[in-house]
């Protein structure tokens, strides 16, 4: 019987070493795999390549990490609710490689299928295809390291030529992910916008550590309903129904008369 849960988050973590990279799910707060960031941050460990569609908020997500500069790199497509990511970024503390959205998460998911590369038409004509993104600043504000140029070829669409530009899959040494429900075997579900990146995230990790809110036994999730596959999974734990979730922007709808 393959049983993949372990008894705690930091002991889920505990191999985590300095100067590892890192893919991590979550969409704005959404799917945050939070217990495993905190456990890692109770750890110690830092100098960290970390790759997530963003960087949580300030005091929460990856920006735990980031307040306690555990984070070298950030590889992102949206970094606009942190405001100490800006600050290291532009005082030249961090490293940041931005990618656009949809390529990210190809990116991701090429990684975990194997692929090496794949070409795309976002970013023709613009600095993702020809270089010189900013990626780290000096302290003086002048640019210390620019994104490169990347191949460009031309793929005949439709009868069209049509430019595409060349982008390499991500793989990562961890994982690390959250989880609405999973089996003893690994096989996951994900809750809502929780789906965008954590299921990318975890099939680029070589070691895929999943923290999950119900654990069940195998063969009490249906077959259809399973989201990601247990053979992307290495270790689980469970963190119950009751985590703290946070909302990133709360809204509320006016009532009449108000």
């Amino acid at each position: 019987m393959i049983d993949k849960q372990w008894a705690s988050a930091s002991e889920a973590v505990a191999d985590i070493p300095d100067g590892a990279s890192l893919a991590v799910g979550g969409f704005g707060l959404s799917g945050n795999p939070i217990a495993l960031i905190e456990a890692l941050l109770a750890q110690g460990t830092t100098d960290l390549s970390v790759v997530s569609n963003n960087c949580g908020v300030d005091d929460w997500g990856l920006g735990v990490l980031l307040n306690a500069q555990r984070i070298r790199k950030m590889t992102s497509s949206y970094v606009g609710e942190n405001k100490e990511f800006e600050r290291q970024f532009l005082s030249g503390e961090l490293e940041l490689e931005l990618t656009p959205q949809g390529t990210l998460a190809e990116k991701l998911r090429a990684g975990g299928s194997g692929i090496a590369g794949f070409y795309t038409q976002t970013g023709v004509g613009t600095q993702v295809a020809e270089g010189g993104l900013p990626r780290r600043y000096n302290s003086d504000g002048s640019i210390a390291v620019a994104s490169p140029v990347k191949d460009v070829r031309t793929f005949d669409v439709n009868g069209t030529p049509k430019e595409f530009v060349l982008e390499e899959a991500i793989t990562t040494d961890f994982a690390l992910v959250h989880a609405m429900a999973g089996d003893r075997h690994g096989n996951l579900v994900f809750n809502k916008a929780a789906r965008n990146f954590n299921p990318l995230a975890a099939m680029a990790g070589r070691v895929c550590i999943a923290q999950v809110e119900q654990l069940v036994e195998p063969g009490e999730i249906d077959p259809d309903r399973v989201h990601l596959p247990g053979v992307f999974v290495h270790r689980m734990v469970e963190v119950g129904t009751d985590i703290e979730k946070r909302i990133e922007r709360r809204t509320v709808t006016k009532s009449e008369g108000a």
